[in-house]
């Protein structure tokens, strides 16, 4: 039936009704018509709907990409922020690839993977901007080989637009290496950047190994300078991320305090196994439905 209307198609309006378009055709049929005017649609108690408003805003190789994503919540996700973000195919492909949404979700309690869902990435408080784990596969570096932190934050530097990217919504750099005084001695923070949705400085300090209390007092007394001496009076409070490549959540939680504006985050050098990343998923959202 597809060869035959492919060739009547063809016959009347010319090239570009393929097989394999029409394939693609009633996939998007498949994937759409009973989400398209539904607002309520749940699955696993997560409310999730599509929004026609955003379709005609995604060109059709944006959607040949979403409509290969199964989990309809995943999927709108990925629409909010492909319209919202102007995400071009390339930078959906690897946001997609990166298993983004999980990432995200895996960082927040149900309430906030809902909305995530149905609202996309909403930056409001300093651990909105945290994702499980950071992937930085761009850079290029290989994870069985030694490198230094200062070849790292090299790395970095040189793909920063890709780095602010895979960081998320509002971030702007400031500096590398910005260096500030204290008692006669010198202090050096790695990177410096501003969001400008948290309105606050986000200071980021680079660790290739196995994150130690020690690095995480010295980010303490980095985020209490800024507090102090560099924060405006209307700005938020400082934000400290130390991006490592091995940490311990309960050292973590041992060594700072509890109002700490403080995170130890994980980094990756490939991009995760997606299909694990959304069993752990799976498994946290039903952990918390039977409580």
């Amino acid at each position: 039936m597809l060869k035959e209307l492919s060739s009547r198609l063809t016959e009347q309006f010319g090239k570009g009704w393929s097989v394999e378009t029409l394939k693609k055709c009633r996939t998007f049929f498949n994937t759409y018509s009973v989400e398209i005017g539904s607002t309520t649609q749940t699955e696993s108690n997560l409310v999730h709907s599509v929004d026609h408003i955003l379709l005609p805003r995604l060109s059709w190789n944006h959607l040949q990409i979403l409509m290969r994503i199964d989990n309809p919540a995943e999927r709108h996700f990925y629409e909010i922020e492909s319209v919202s973000q102007n995400w071009s195919v390339r930078q959906l492909q690897r946001q997609v690839a990166s298993s983004l949404y999980e990432r995200l979700a895996l960082s927040r309690d149900k309430n906030e993977v809902m909305r995530l869902a149905n609202e996309g990435q909403i930056v409001e408080k300093s651990s909105d901007i945290i994702k499980n784990p950071l992937t930085l596969e761009f850079l290029g570096l290989k994870t069985e080989s030694a490198y230094s932190e200062t070849k790292l934050e090299q790395a970095i530097i040189d793909k920063m637009q890709q780095f602010l990217l895979e960081l998320g919504k509002g971030f702007l750099f400031e500096a590398r290496q910005k260096r500030f005084s204290f008692d006669e001695d010198n202090f050096y923070v790695d990177l410096v950047f501003y969001n400008r949705l948290l309105q606050c400085y986000v200071l980021i300090d680079l660790k290739t190994k196995k994150l130690t209390h020690q690095d995480l007092g010295q980010m303490q007394m980095y985020v209490n300078y800024y507090d102090r001496y560099e924060r405006q009076e209307w700005e938020k409070p400082t934000i400290g991320i130390l991006l490592c490549k091995e940490k311990s959540d309960a050292l973590v939680e041992l060594t700072l305090p509890k109002d700490a504006n403080i995170y130890a985050q994980q980094y990756a050098l490939c991009l995760p196994d997606k299909h694990l990343l959304q069993a752990k998923l799976k498994e946290w959202i039903d952990e918390i439905e039977e409580k």
